[in-house]
């Protein structure tokens, strides 16, 4: 999978701008504030369908402008993906696949996949649990649209079972009411719980081979995923539901639900050291680069050809060894990187961006 042509209009500091990019290593330099960030989030937001920096899209459109455009043309195995988005800040965006308009943000995952590595991806370990359950979901909403479907009506559901909590004050009433939230809760939720599980065990034995490669062998990486295990879809859905009535009295006394995929979390242990808790920044750092690299192979594995790469000033928050090792893990895989600056004995094609503008070198 390439990205072969990017074309931008008013989006964010960008007037008008088409970038052609080569197979492999595609750097992009400049300073600070140049527009480096914007170029990659207008990849990525075709990939995902919104940003990963802001939830107002307002705010992607050029200010003195009412509408901006991002197209992306892919190259993939199975033929040419043209994805582009419209932005308005009167209107409803407008996605539009190969020239046809989808109804659904759902039809846009698997277009274009990309695995995107930023500074804040850094924090993956030892930041909060919300990071590691999005951090879940981006990939397998990518991989299969069921599955963010379903992760939509679970969100759907769990608003009502929290609204009937909140709002009850007769307690013998809202348990009968919450029969049927703890059902549909259960049913939607297994699901969801069974394939974080098989994505976590194939991240988990992929991660640590790259792990053990990146530090020469000293360091035994384990990632496991928190929440309900089961042999299949309806043994996860049993033991939560079974866990949804046990924690109905909690619940009620909170007002919100206390179990479920909306909880879990993911435990990342190395050499049997919790590192969200107790890894040194280094650990912490070369763990959340082989879950990075894993999540290549991964879709690799999934869909049958590589993602693209996207690495936003990544080196700058690396030491110079692992981002060798980084970088010389990636040679197959079609790689967009942005920094001030590049020095690395890689072939690579070079562009600089300064205020809006990009040039070729």
């Amino acid at each position: 999978m390439k990205i072969k042509r990017l074309e931008l209009q008013n989006f964010r500091n960008y007037e008008h701008q088409i970038i052609e990019f080569n197979d492999g290593l595609n750097v992009l330099i400049g300073k600070n504030a140049q527009g480096k960030t914007n170029l990659v989030e207008a990849i990525n937001f075709c990939c995902i369908g919104k940003s990963h920096r802001t939830s107002k899209e307002r705010e992607l459109i050029n200010f003195d402008k009412e509408k901006a455009k991002i197209k992306v043309v892919c190259e993939k195995v199975a033929g040419e993906k043209v994805v582009e988005i419209l932005l308005s800040k009167t209107e409803k965006k407008i996605i539009r696949i190969n020239g046809m308009s989808i109804l659904r943000i759902g039809e846009l995952f698997g277009n274009i996949n990309a695995v995107f590595f930023s500074p804040d991806d850094l924090k993956l370990v030892k930041e909060s649990p919300v990071d590691r359950r999005k951090f879940l979901d981006i990939d397998l909403s990518q991989m299969s649209k069921v599955y963010f479907y379903n992760l939509l009506r679970y969100e759907k559901i769990l608003a009502q079972r929290n609204k009937l909590l909140k709002d009850s004050f007769d307690k013998t009433t809202a348990k009968s009411g919450l029969d049927v939230w703890n059902e549909q809760l259960s049913q939607v939720g297994a699901k969801i719980i069974f394939a974080r599980h098989n994505f976590t065990c194939n991240l988990n034995a992929i991660a640590h081979d790259i792990h053990s490669r990146l530090t020469d062998k000293a360091e035994n990486l384990q990632i496991t995923y928190t929440g309900l295990d089961g042999a299949n879809v309806d043994d996860v859905y049993r033991k939560l539901y079974a866990a949804l009535e046990e924690a109905t009295d909690k619940d009620l006394s909170l007002g919100y639900t206390t179990v479920g995929p909306h909880r879990d979390d993911l435990k990342i242990v190395c050499n049997e050291i919790d590192l969200r808790s107790f890894g040194s920044q280094g650990q912490q750092r070369t763990s959340a680069l082989s879950l990075k690299l894993a999540e290549l192979e991964i879709f690799k594995d999934e869909i049958g050809e590589y993602p693209i790469l996207i690495l936003d000033d990544v080196l700058s928050e690396l030491d110079d060894a692992r981002c060798q090792k980084l970088l010389s893990n990636i040679s197959n895989v079609q790689t967009i990187l942005t920094g001030t600056s590049f020095s690395y004995p890689y072939k690579s094609t070079k562009f600089t961006i300064q205020n809006g503008k990009i040039i070729q070198n």
